[in-house]
Order: C-alpha cells, then sequence, then structure tokens
C-alpha cells in the first residue's frame, strides 16, 4: 500500500504537469510515446486511489490500534483521494470536449491507452452530456485538482505528512554505527553546563530530524514490550510528544507560528499555551502472586494508546518555557520503563531512534538530578561499591574458578568421563607460567556472582576444554562490563568501569575474548573501542563459537536430548548484533531436538524484560514483561524454553514459576543443552 502511494506520487508529479501545462496550451505535453504516458498515468491513479480506500478500510473498518482516528488522519486521505478523482474526472471532461480528442475519435471516446479517463467520457457522452457542458465541467475539474494540489502542498508541511520531505533525508542519515554503541559522553568537558538531555534543544539535529521524519503508523508501539504491558511508554508518542513540544518551544522563541499567518492574535495565543502531560495514572494495576492464566497474559497496546491520548493536552496560560521536557513532556515512569530492546525501531519504517533519546535523558536525571527508582539506586550503590548489583563482596568474583573445580572433580568421579576436566587458569597465572592463551573467557557478573548464571558458565568452560581450545579468565581482576550503568544513564560510573576494564586487557595483550552474556559482548564489542579497546580485538559471543566448534567437528553432539524446544532471541544479542542464526544451529545439531519457533521470534522477538537495567527494577503497573514473553513460548507446548542469555534465562524461569508451568516446562542455555549431548545428562552438570 505505501509503495504504491509514495511512488505513485512521484510519477503522477509529471501526470500534474502534463494537466496544467493542457488547460494552458490547450494541447497535451509533446512527448515521445505520449500514449505510453496517458496510460502509464491512469493505472497509477487507479492503484493509488485504490491504495487510499485500503488504507481507510485499515484506520475505520478494520480499527488497527495502532493507527490514530480523528479528522486529521482522515484529512490527507481525502486529499489524496481528492486529487486522483479530479485527475480522473479532468482527463475525462477533457476527451469529452476537447476538438483534437474528437478528430481521432470520431464513433468512439473509448481508447485502450486511458481505459479508465475514457470509458466515464463515453459513459457520460451515452447520457447525454455534450462537449459544450464538457467543457464547463472540464474547466470546473481542472481548477479544483489545481486548488486540492495546492492546498496539499501547503498543508503537508505542517502535519505528519512532511515525512514526504524528511524521511529520505532521515533514512540517508540514519546510523552507521552499530545500533548497539551509545554515543560517550565528554565527562571531562569543563564547558559543559550539563550532562544528558534536560531540555528538547539539547538532542542532536539528527535526533530532532527523527520528529519530523515520524509517519505516526505505530508500528514501533505495536512491538514495544512496555506498551505491550500497560505500562505509559509509547515510543511513537515519545516521538510526537517531542515534535509537539519543539514546534512550541521554536514558536515562542522565534515568535512566528509555524502553521498560521501572525496576524488575528495567533502567536499571542500560542506563546501563552502549550502541551503538557497531565493525569498520567498507571493503566492497570499488576495482579496478585498468584497464577495467572493465559487470558491475564494477553498484551495489548489500546489502554496505553488510549491513556497517552487523554494525557497530552494543550493548557491554557500556560508557556511553554515553563513545560519542563523531563517531567511534563517525557514522565519518569515512561523512561523507566524502556527495556532498550530496539524493536522500535527494528520496525520503524523511517529510520527513527527512541532508545538513545530515552538514554539521554535517563543520563540528565542520573548524572545532573540524581533522580533513578530506588532499585536502580541501590543496584548502581552496590556496583560502585562491591562491583555487582547484588552488593555481594568483592572477593567473591572468582570464587566461581574453585566452585568449577568442585563440580568438575565430582563429575569425573561419578564415572563416564575417561579425562577429568582441566582447572580453569587466571591470566596471572598463565603469565608466571609464561604462556599467553589463546582466548579470555569474560565470565561476567552474572557468570561470577549468580548460581543459576554459573551453571552455564560451567557447560561452556567444559565444551572449551573438551574442543581443545586453551583459554584463561581475569579472575578477581575482572570487573563489571558496565552496561548496565550506563543503560541507567550513568555514563560516569560505566567509564570508570571501562576505562579500568580496558587497561587489564590492554595489559595482558589480550586479543580474542567470549562470554556468555550478550550485554557485555555488546559492550565489549561495540563501546570499549570508543575508550581505547584496539578494534583488532575479537569479541565473540558463546553461541556463535559453539557453532563454528561444533561445525569442525571438534565437539561432537552424540546423545540423545528428547526435548520440544522453544527459543527466545535475545534483544542484545539479536537486533544489537545481528546474531540470530548461531544459537539455532547449535539446538539442530543435538540429536533428539525438535526446535520450534514463536509467532514473535528472530527480528520479531519480544523482548524479556530485563535490558536497560530493569533487571534491577520492580514492575509496578500493568503485567510483568517476562509473563508475557513466557505465555507466548508456553503457546508452543515446549518440554524447555530456550535461551543464550543469563538474563532472558533468568527471566523466562522466573516466568515459568509465575505462571505455574514450572513442573512440564524448564528453561536453558543453549551451552547447558549441547553439553548434555556432549557428555550425557549424567555428566552434563551436577545439578538437574
Amino acid at each position: 500500500m505505501h509503495v504504491v502511494i509514495f511512488y505513485g506520487f512521484i510519477v503522477l508529479q509529471f501526470g500534474a504537469i502534463d494537466i496544467i501545462w493542457k488547460g494552458i496550451s490547450g494541447k497535451p505535453l509533446p512527448l515521445p510515446a505520449y500514449e505510453a504516458f496517458v496510460q502509464s498515468q491512469e493505472i497509477t491513479v487507479v492503484l493509488v486511489l485504490l491504495a487510499i480506500l485500503y488504507g481507510g478500510f485499515r484506520r475505520y473498518v478494520e480499527q488497527l490500534r495502532r493507527l490514530k482516528r480523528g479528522w486529521k488522519p482522515s484529512l490527507v486521505l481525502w486529499f489524496i483521494g481528492g486529487l486522483m478523482v479530479t485527475v480522473l474526472l479532468t482527463q475525462s471532461f477533457d476527451r469529452l470536449h476537447a476538438p483534437w480528442q474528437l478528430q481521432l475519435q470520431a464513433n468512439s471516446l473509448y481508447t485502450s491507452h486511458a481505459p479508465v479517463s475514457s470509458a466515464i467520457a463515453e459513459a457520460l457522452r451515452d447520457i447525454g452530456m455534450t462537449a459544450a457542458v464538457g467543457r464547463v465541467f472540464y474547466e470546473l475539474f481542472w481548477w479544483l485538482h489545481y486548488a486540492v494540489l495546492l492546498a496539499f502542498l501547503v498543508y503537508v508541511p505542517q502535519s505528519k505528512h512532511f515525512h514526504i520531505m524528511t524521511a529520505p533525508i532521515n533514512l540517508w542519515l540514519r546510523r552507521k554505527t552499530p545500533p548497539g554503541r551509545l554515543v560517550p559522553l565528554d565527562l571531562e568537558d569543563e564547558e559543559a553546563e550539563s550532562f544528558g538531555v534536560g531540555a528538547v534543544e539539547q538532542f542532536t539535529s539528527k535526533q530532532l530530524l527523527d520528529l519530523y521524519a515520524c509517519v505516526e503508523c505505530g508500528r514501533c508501539t505495536n512491538v514495544c514490550p512496555a506498551s505491550n504491558t500497560g505500562k505509559l511508554l509509547s515510543p511513537m508518542h515519545l516521538i510526537v510528544k517531542l515534535r509537539d513540544h519543539l514546534t512550541e518551544k521554536g514558536a515562542a522563541i522565534t515568535s512566528k507560528s509555524p502553521w498560521v499567518p501572525s496576524f488575528g492574535g495567533q502567536v499571542e495565543k500560542l506563546q501563552t499555551s502549550a502541551h503538557v502531560m497531565t493525569s498520567a495514572t498507571p493503566i492497570w494495576v499488576h495482579r496478585s502472586n498468584a497464577h495467572h492464566s493465559a487470558a491475564t497474559t494477553t498484551t495489548t497496546i489500546e489502554p496505553t494508546m488510549t491513556v497517552q491520548q487523554q494525557a497530552w493536552n494543550v493548557h491554557e496560560d500556560t508557556a511553554v518555557s515553563e513545560v519542563a521536557l523531563i517531567g511534563e513532556v517525557m514522565t519518569e515512569s515512561e523512561l523507566w520503563a524502556c527495556t532498550t530492546c530496539r524493536s522500535c525501531e527494528e520496525q520503524c519504517p523511517v529510520g527513527n531512534e527512541h532508545v538513545d533519546k530515552i538514554i539521554d535523558m535517563r543520563r540528565y536525571l542520573v548524572l545532573m538530578e540524581g533522580r533513578i527508582p530506588a532499585e536502580g539506586q541501590r543496584a548502581m550503590n552496590n556496583i560502585e561499591r562491591q562491583g555487582n548489583p547484588w552488593g555481594l563482596p568483592r572477593g567473591e568474583r572468582a570464587a566461581w574458578l574453585k566452585a568449577y573445580e568442585a563440580e568438575a572433580a565430582a563429575l569425573s568421579g561419578g564415572g563416564g568421563v575417561q579425562q577429568p576436566a582441566k582447572p580453569v587458569r587466571t591470566m596471572q597465572e598463565a603469565v608466571r607460567q609464561g604462556e599467553q592463551p589463546e582466548l579470555l573467557l569474560w565470565a561476567g557478573t552474572m557468570g561470577a556472582y549468580d548460581q543459576r548464571s554459573r551453571k552455564v558458565l560451567f557447560a561452556f568452560v567444559r565444551l572449551l576444554q573438551e574442543a581443545g581450545i586453551p583459554f584463561a579468565v581475569l579472575g578477581g581482576e575482572e570487573k563489571n562490563s558496565g552496561d548496565t550503568a550506563r543503560r541507567m544513564g550513568n555514563e560516569l560510573l560505566f567509564q570508570t568501569l571501562c576505562r579500568d576494564n580496558v587497561e587489564t586487557l590492554q595489559r595482558y595483550g589480550i586479543r580474542r575474548i567470549v562470554t556468555i552474556c550478550p550485554h557485555t559482548f555488546n559492550s565489549l564489542k561495540n563501546e570499549y573501542s570508543d575508550f581505547g579497546l584496539s578494534t583488532s580485538v575479537v569479541v565473540e559471543h558463546h553461541t556463535t563459537m559453539l557453532a563454528r566448534l561444533v561445525a569442525q567437528g571438534k565437539l561432537r553432539p552424540v546423545h540423545q536430548v528428547r526435548e520440544r524446544i522453544v527459543y527466545h532471541d535475545s534483544c542484545y544479542l539479536g537486533r544489537y548484533n545481528g546474531i540470530y542464526d548461531a544459537p539455532r544451529q547449535v539446538l539442530n545439531s543435538i540429536p533428539g531436538v525438535n526446535l520450534v519457533e514463536m509467532e514473535r521470534s528472530r527480528q520479531n522477538g519480544m523482548c524479556c524484560g530485563a535490558g536497560g537495567g530493569l533487571m534491577w527494577m520492580e514492575e509496578r503497573t500493568g503485567l510483568r514483561v517476562n509473563e508475557a514473553r513466557t505465555s507466548q513460548a508456553l503457546e508452543t507446548s515446549p518440554t524447555v524454553i530456550g535461551s543464550a542469555c543469563p538474563y532472558c534465562l533468568t527471566m523466562m524461569e522466573d516466568g515459568i514459576k509465575q505462571l505455574g508451568a514450572e513442573e512440564k516446562v524448564r528453561a536453558r542455555d543453549v551451552a547447558e543443552l549441547l553439553a548434555e549431548s556432549v557428555f550425557g545428562k549424567s555428566q552434563a552438570s551436577t545439578v538437574t
């Protein structure tokens, strides 16, 4: 539909020139193959008219939740539809009265190169319309077509349809760097008055261009996990509200209205009124901890759309200069509802970037005003003091090494393993022995501290040892990657952790890194280069390494794993870094596995709800995101929900428990499943 409207509109501009020229000179444009030109115009007009009718059907008959309804959305349908109708009728009456037409078709006005307009002209002549009357109606519709065209050109810059001009520019200027790479703040800039974005004019030019490129199609909101689970955040309304606020602020600063002439006091009225978010109350209250039915985990954007529409209103006697960007345009509850999954950006047809704007506003809140939800503040304090969000002792970061040795010893003592698993060396130990391991395994905070994630790390370590890959770890020298701090807006803490980690990596001359956490993987791969890590350092996620080792025959999955597995895509692995196939290749290599897909998977996959720091914060409104996602997985009747991320694994396990499905379904990492197939179930882990 949109392809037909967009390119059809371009094609029809040449037809508009022909109509204008014909009205002035009385003759068609002197073009070669003119009949073919006319035929292409008629076909295009009909296709565009059908597309407009279908657009009206989708909005007002089918009533898609993501599409706005009202006189404004209707206006463009009437404009474009009116243009198409006036084109056809202008051409029809032209054929009815024009002498050059009558000479060519003495007996019939119908011609195959103008099938629609000539058929209309033939029908009008059959009912008795004369050439003289046709001349009058030709003049009428010629001027009407001209008036609609000019009115549409005036209307376009004042509406969302300005995207006709701005969207191509926005797409041309879209991000060339990986989507998982945030622009760093220069925290040492002594001339900087603030950090982050606390006023709309502090956004970059590209970020402001996004606001005018938006087509308000609602695709971003339609896939947003926050919008779908009853939170206030709507990516589409984020863009629309910022655009309204920017327009009003620009009018106040320049004393010129962008929409209307300055006479009649319009500017004065504009300067004393502004849009403000009001009465933005929670949409629905989260239910009790009792087991939820499938009906209670159904996702919908309707409550979010309704509240946003009701809360964003013009307030009289309110100067736009007094409207705070954070609080009165974008509420804090909206900013902290974002999981940074970037599903909105994946779906946007004009290349808008929503997440960076939210993080920039979070940066201002955290760095300039010290405002952050209590749970988030606790996690930040714990990371700063102890290096992990739980506040566990910093000295326990390397404790997983002894725990792994104990499990490896238990497994080797159980029989069936020919060679006991080797202990894991630290880089310090390797250097003392005069060796330079090929690979650094980055355990990550989840792998080092979280008991469940340790099992994933242990499985991966055993697989590396089985494949004969030499590696080492940093042990106690490893620090938190800083991803959580950065996504929550604490750029200062992120940069401190990042520079410490980069210094450690450079000291040991690390050239290759592998990690089990997509969040750590994304930071190391895409963001650490801004702070001194060489771009030649290869950073890999454990699923891509495992897929390669299986393909090379270094790992042999021979034991049957009879499970029906539905795989959940991690946002930071998939949308951020384009890794969708590797985990599935590993699962498909395991004999006995029946791999199925959810309705929302790969690029269209829904977030587990843990990204953007929400792993450490409580959801107080709407449905829990992990419950909604787990419910989608359970619709496929799996025995295992597979994942490749410690955060996702935790959220899926919690979702299974909340939905009362723990007796039938388990959540397991790809590495755990492969280890079971390589070593056998009894030798895969001491924990079932």
